[in-house]
């Protein structure tokens, strides 16, 4: 395409060239009587003609190389790509999304709330964020923007979470951040040390011990911040049950268990 619109302005550069040498060879021999006026009308009507074709190849040609310019994505900020929508070799079309870059600077965490718990993070005073790969490091946060309806699929409102003062060497763009509000610990959260934290079939869970067989049940559980060894319990657990600190990855469901300690403190325990 831009090969054939190059040759088309060439072709109505030349036409315009010879249009002139016409017009000129005309007006020397009108000038010897040697030629009419309406042939040397008929050239100049010639040239106008060659002209405005020029006109319209070099438009063209404009356009085409305004397009060719569009198979060159440049990204107007440094970032990251978090997502590419577009195979090599495919047809999209004009505006099409081909990627999405992730502007570096501001920290931001997306997370999804459940309908139960929106009020909760609507009026908490204050939010704390830690990443997985810093347990032991804590970030302030600013509720920025919380959904009005949720989300059709997985029923949770989705929340922008902007960290304050961010490092950008620590907190890297794409890592697992958890989000918590300091004054829920005061409220039913329990603490935890993070040897009672098993992940199975991608949820948190912790084995509870049944106080009357002594027994295993694994209970999915919601997790806070992490601070050091330990980690915050935001639900999934009640004040007084029993859990197993120690030796979680052992342990199968309904096993039974015997307690390090005859009267173990509530939410604490290790299996033998």
């Amino acid at each position: 395409m831009v090969n054939a619109a190059s040759a088309d302005t060439d072709a109505a550069r030349s036409r315009v060239a010879q249009s002139r040498v016409d017009v000129q060879r005309a007006e020397q021999l009108l000038a010897k009587n040697f030629a009419s006026q309406a042939e040397l009308d008929h050239q100049h009507l010639a040239l106008d003609q060659a002209e405005a074709q020029l006109r319209s190849a070099l438009a063209r040609q404009q356009m085409n190389a305004n397009l060719r310019g569009f198979t060159t994505l440049v990204a107007d900020r440094d970032g990251v790509v978090s997502a590419i929508n577009a195979e090599a070799g495919s047809v999209v079309a004009a505006g099409q999304p081909v990627a999405i870059v992730d502007a570096d600077g501001e920290r931001e965490v997306t997370i999804s709330i459940p309908e139960s718990r929106v009020d909760e993070l609507r009026k908490a005073k204050s939010l704390q964020i830690s990443v997985w790969a810093h347990p032991g490091k804590l970030w302030n946060g600013t509720l920025r923007e919380l959904a009005p309806a949720t989300d059709s699929v997985t029923r949770t409102y989705s929340a922008r979470i902007t960290i304050e003062q961010p490092d950008p060497v620590l907190l890297r763009l794409g890592m697992t951040a958890s989000v918590f509000a300091p004054d829920v610990e005061g409220s039913g959260a329990i603490r935890l040390p993070l040897t009672a934290i098993a992940d199975h079939d991608g949820e948190r869970q912790v084995w509870i011990v049944d106080p009357k067989t002594k027994r295993v049940v694994r209970r999915s559980v919601q997790l806070g911040a992490a601070q050091n060894d330990s980690v915050l319990v935001v639900a999934g657990l009640a004040a007084g049950e029993t859990v197993v600190t120690a030796g979680v990855h052992q342990l199968h469901a309904n096993q039974q268990v015997k307690l390090a300690d005859s009267t173990p403190s509530p939410a604490s325990g290790s299996a033998k």
